[in-house]
């Protein structure tokens, strides 16, 4: 008892405490000045920041086989070299062991970024170019139309990683494009370009196929990997700027003004996902029994009614609160599941009734929850089914009365004819004559 009161306790701390540790690399110092609205944001949460240049060459990540930090934060995209002992293969194994990242491009992209975002399924435009919209850009663009203002209505429908800010005001853009690698399915398209969109160098005649045209050009991307690793991809710097946070929108054509942009409060959003500070789930206690019993069997028996249930909580404001989840399932699964049933939420456990299957064999109760911006959540518990012992099959089996009647009738008949013949004695008959 006691040494599972240290666990939870352990894993409630180790929760508590995640997330806190966050290197930040800039390009140059300069940028804590120039992006201190969002850098005062993430500190007011708790977060414990460290700030160096991208090209430091006492830049450490790891260190005796340790991670020093749980997130990273990029935003140094022209660098062409990591300082110290970081580089792409360095922090593509960070993102592997469950660190969470967050990067910022610019049109000045540089190869390392590039390649960190190759890794994770994301393909930036080349250097030098810029998201364009000659319909959809702020009344004061400089003319080549690459200062975009983006409807809320193109982002994820997703609140858990962007809060309100699908109903809230346009957002400003203005940097590089990237695509999504269709065969990946752990990309999130959080904010796609209008469909009158592309990206190209403004200051050059198109003269080949662009690198990203509407819907499929991308202005923010993010990857949650098979491990429950964050990443999120913004092709601008500018857009966790103050100037952008603080500066007012009005798209040229619409002439509607708002007097101040969206980019804060979906900065502050994207950022609490991708740190981990909401949309995280955990397994609490897990239970399972006969109908009308309360500890668990050492095997079921076939038809029996069992009872699953389960504890699933959720990190909010960070605290452990009980999952109100409407979609979680259970699946008594054989290879395939043989039950699928949607849970009910009873007090602070998910309760799921059903009869066991009439095919005996080893089974697992298992809750396989994967849902967009949630971490993904899977319990099994192996159980074993036997079948009915001899003891425990009916008497008489009701679809077997026509065998019965059968069989009786058969026995009578037999008995009749026993006795006919056994006692039948023909009449005696006239004798021949000599």
């Amino acid at each position: 008892m006691a040494t599972s009161l240290f666990i939870a306790l352990f894993g409630i701390l180790g929760v508590a405490l995640a997330g806190q540790r966050t290197l930040v690399l800039v390009d140059n110092l300069s940028v804590r000045e120039t992006h201190s609205t969002f850098f005062r944001t993430l500190k007011s949460r708790g977060l414990e920041l460290t700030f160096k240049s991208a090209d430091d060459a006492s830049i450490a990540l790891v260190k005796y086989g340790e991670w020093l930090y749980d997130n990273l934060v990029l935003f140094s995209p022209s660098v062409s070299e990591f300082g110290g002992g970081i580089n792409a293969r360095t922090i593509v194994n960070f993102i592997d062991e469950g660190g969470n990242v967050l990067i910022a491009a610019s049109p000045d992209i540089g190869d390392p970024i590039k390649e960190i975002a190759s890794e994770c399924g994301i393909d930036f435009d080349e250097e030098g170019t810029y998201v364009i919209d000659h319909l959809n850009y702020d009344i004061s663009d400089e003319g080549k139309h690459t200062l975009l203002v983006a409807d809320p209505k193109d982002l994820l429908d997703a609140e858990i990683m962007i809060g309100a800010a699908r109903k809230g005001k346009p957002i400003l853009f203005r940097g590089v494009g990237m695509v999504a690698d269709p065969e990946n399915p752990l990309v999130l398209d959080v904010l796609r370009a209008s469909s009158t969109a592309y990206s190209f160098n403004p200051d050059k005649p198109i003269d080949e196929y662009p690198h990203a045209v509407g819907r499929k050009t991308l202005l923010i991307a993010a990857l949650q990997a098979r491990n429950n690793a964050r990443v999120t991809f913004v092709g601008s710097l500018d857009f966790f700027s103050d100037d952008f946070f603080a500066s007012a929108v009005q798209r040229v054509r619409a002439g509607l003004k708002d007097d101040r942009s969206g980019n804060e409060q979906l900065a502050s959003a994207l950022a609490q996902w991708v740190f981990k500070e909401k949309g995280v789930l955990r397994v609490g206690e897990v239970r399972h029994h006969r109908k009308g019993e309360q500890s668990p069997p050492a095997a079921y028996t076939i038809q029996e009614n069992a009872v699953f249930s389960i504890q699933i909580e959720e990190l909010k404001d960070g605290k452990w609160q009980t999952f109100n989840g409407k979609d979680v399932q259970l699946e008594f699964v054989r290879i395939d599941p043989f039950v699928r049933q949607t849970m009910t939420l009873k007090g602070d456990r998910f309760v799921a009734e059903f009869v066991i299957p009439d095919v005996y064999g080893v089974y697992q109760f298992r809750v396989d929850y994967n849902r967009v911006g949630y971490t993904h959540l899977l319990s099994a518990t192996q159980v074993s089914v036997h079948p009915l012992r001899h003891t425990e099959y009916e008497r008489f089996i009701p679809s077997a009365y026509p065998y019965y009647v059968g069989a009786f009738s058969m026995m009578a008949g037999l008995f009749l004819f026993s006795f006919v013949f056994l006692h039948y004695k023909e009449p005696a008959g006239k004798e021949k004559s000599q």
